[in-house]
C-alpha cells in the first residue's frame, strides 16, 4: 500500500512526532511511506531516513495558489492509495485539492479540541463530503466538533494516537543525570513540563501556581520547561515579576524528554485546551505522577492515576502538584494503564483496518 501522510508542519508538537512515528511503523510494516509538510521548518522527522520529507512551502496566502498546485502534483506524482491528513490547515488545503485531483482515499485527522474559530470550523462543514472520513483524536475532541457543527453528528471517529513505548520507558539513572547537568542539590524535587509556548499551553497559570507553591514548601523544588515558542519573551518576563528565577530553568528544545520525565516527580499540564494531550501518556509511561488541567482527552488518558484540575486556576494547579510531590513512589500503575491503551502498534492496527476499509 502507498501512503501519503500531509500535515501543516513538522515543527517539535505532539501531533508532529505521532504522525512520524506512525510512518515510521507503516513503513516497516512494509508500505511505501510520504510525508508532505505544508510549511516550516523539519524539526521532528520519522527515524526512518528512507521516508521521503516533501516541503510544500506554504509560507503565507500569497504562495496559497502555489501550494495548492505543488500538493496536487506530488499526489498525481505518488499516487497513493491512501492520503492521510493531520491537522487543520492539512485537512481543508488537500480536501480542496481533491475537487480537481483524484484521490482514492481521503483520511483527515483533527488534532485538538479546537482547531480554530467560527471560520475554521465552518470549513471543516462545509468540506466534509470531500473526505472519506474524519477523525480526531479523543471521545471529548469528537464531542466539540459535534458540539460547533464542524462534522455532522455521529460522523466523527476517535481514533487514539499511538506512542512509541520504547522511546518512552523509565529511566533509573535519569534523575542522577539530570542533577548533575543542571547542578542541582540531591534533595531539589523536579517538576517538568513540556510544549511550545503559545497561548494554549497557558505557562502563566503554571508559573502563577509554583509562585504559589514557593510560599507554601520549605523543601527546593525546580521547575524545568521544556520547549520555544512565540511567547518565551513574555515567559521569562512573568519568572522575573515573580521572582522565581531560582525556581523555574527553560531548557529550550530537548532531545532527551524521556530521560527528563524520568528524572523528575511530576509531569505538568497547564494547558486551557487540547485534543488529546500525548505528553501525558509518555510521562506515564516514564512512570511520572501527573497533573493536569481539565482538557479534551486527559480523563480518557489519566483516569485514576493522576490528578485533574479546573484550567485557569493557579490555586487548584499548585495543591495538585503539591499533592503529588508528596508521593515519592514511581506511577508503575499509570504506566500499565497507558501502555494498553496507547501502544503504537495497536493503534497502527486501527488504522490499518480503517485505510483498507474506508
Amino acid at each position: 500500500m502507498k501512503i501519503l501522510y500531509i500535515i501543516t508542519g513538522l515543527a517539535q508538537g505532539g501531533a508532529e512526532r505521532v504522525v512520524c512515528d506512525l510512518a515510521d511503523t507503516m513503513f516497516k510494516r512494509g508500505h511505501k511511506v510520504k510525508i508532505a509538510y505544508l510549511t516550516g521548518e523539519v524539526v521532528t522527522r520519522p527515524a526512518n531516513e528512507e521516508i521521503e520529507l516533501l516541503s510544500i512551502g506554504l509560507t503565507s496566502s500569497v504562495t496559497l495558489p502555489k501550494a495548492y498546485f505543488t500538493l496536487s502534483k506530488i499526489i498525481r506524482n505518488f499516487k497513493p492509495d491512501v492520503v492521510h491528513t493531520h491537522m487543520v490547515h492539512a485537512n481543508i488545503l488537500t480536501r480542496l485539492v481533491r475537487m480537481v485531483t483524484p484521490i482514492q482515499k481521503l483520511i483527515c485527522t483533527a488534532h485538538n479540541s479546537n482547531e480554530g474559530g467560527t471560520l475554521r470550523m465552518l470549513s471543516y462543514r462545509v468540506t466534509d463530503s470531500l473526505a472519506d472520513l474524519t477523525t480526531n483524536v479523543s471521545n471529548t475532541a469528537v464531542a466539540a466538533f459535534e458540539a460547533k457543527h464542524a462534522v455532522p453528528r455521529n460522523s466523527m471517529l476517535t481514533v487514539y494516537n499511538g506512542v512509541n513505548f520504547d522511546n518512552f520507558a523509565y529511566k533509573p539513572e535519569a534523575k542522577a543525570t539530570i542533577v548533575k547537568e543542571l547542578n542541582l542539590s540531591v534533595d531539589t524535587q523536579i517538576i517538568l513540563a513540556v510544549g511550545r509556548f503559545n497561548v494554549q499551553k497557558n505557562y502563566p497559570n503554571l508559573l502563577n501556581a509554583i509562585h504559589t507553591l514557593k510560599e507554601q514548601l520549605s523543601t527546593p523544588f525546580v521547575l524545568l520547561i521544556a520547549g520555544d515558542g512565540e511567547l518565551r519573551g513574555e515567559i521569562e518576563q512573568l519568572i522575573e515579576a515573580l521572582n522565581l528565577s531560582d525556581n523555574v530553568i527553560l531548557l529550550g528544545r530537548r532531545q532527551d524528554v524521556p530521560t527528563l520525565m524520568s528524572a523528575c516527580d511530576v509531569v505538568v499540564l497547564p494547558s486551557d485546551y487540547e485534543g488529546l494531550p500525548t505528553v501525558l501518556i509518555e510521562a506515564l509511561a516514564c512512570q511520572a505522577q501527573v497533573v493536569s488541567t481539565e482538557v479534551s482527552g486527559v480523563h480518557e488518558i489519566v483516569g485514576k492515576y493522576g490528578k485533574i484540575v479546573p484550567t485557569k486556576d493557579p490555586m487548584a494547579l499548585a495543591n495538585a502538584i503539591k499533592d503529588s510531590l508528596q508521593n515519592n513512589d514511581r506511577n508503575i500503575l499509570g504506566c500499565l494503564h497507558v501502555k494498553s491503551k496507547f501502544d503504537l502498534d495497536l493503534i497502527s492496527d486501527k488504522w490499518l483496518k480503517i485505510y483498507n476499509e474506508v
